[in-house]
């Protein structure tokens, strides 16, 4: 078969703490520079706050604390990656992005084959430059999380955002 009649997925790479991360590109909304993060006070620890984009209130997601990396401070150079999940959106604060890359089935490998009880990766791809982790943003945030999250974002945001 060739790589015509393959089928090959797109998705959009981005770094955190020197390691390589993915969210297939239909989930991306769009990338922007890093903005004031507003505190969301009873949101679970991941959530670093929220944003408002364009009039919608968007949590802020910590990657680095799901993935055990060490945490810093918030930098001018971070980008916010606004993904769609199946019930909400979401931030993803990231070192950077370095781009879309298009990959066919075979480069692809189940996360379950390889780091087993991962249930927020999907899978990963095994590139020249490094292996990427692609996050499924519908499990990245645990049951609890996610009802700690919506119980959170329905309190007064104490002043505009």
């Amino acid at each position: 078969m060739s790589i015509a009649q393959e089928h090959l997925d797109q998705i959009v790479v981005f770094s955190i703490a020197e390691q390589r991360y993915a969210l297939y590109l239909p989930a991306v909304v769009r990338i922007i520079r890093v903005v004031k993060v507003t505190p969301l006070p009873k949101a679970p620890d991941i959530v670093l706050g929220i944003i408002n984009v364009q009039g919608r209130i968007i949590p802020v997601i910590n990657i680095r604390k799901r993935f055990g990396l060490p945490e810093r401070e918030i930098s001018l150079s971070d980008q916010l990656i606004i993904a769609q999940a199946s019930k909400h959106d979401l931030a993803l604060l990231v070192d950077t992005v370095s781009g879309v890359i298009q990959y066919s089935e075979h480069e692809f490998v189940r996360a379950q084959e390889v780091i087993p009880g991962t249930w927020y990766v999907k899978g990963m791809i095994k590139l020249d430059d490094g292996i990427n982790l692609i996050l499924d943003l519908d499990t990245l945030l645990s049951f609890e999380e996610v009802r700690l999250l919506g119980n959170a974002m329905k309190e007064p945001h104490g002043g505009e955002l």
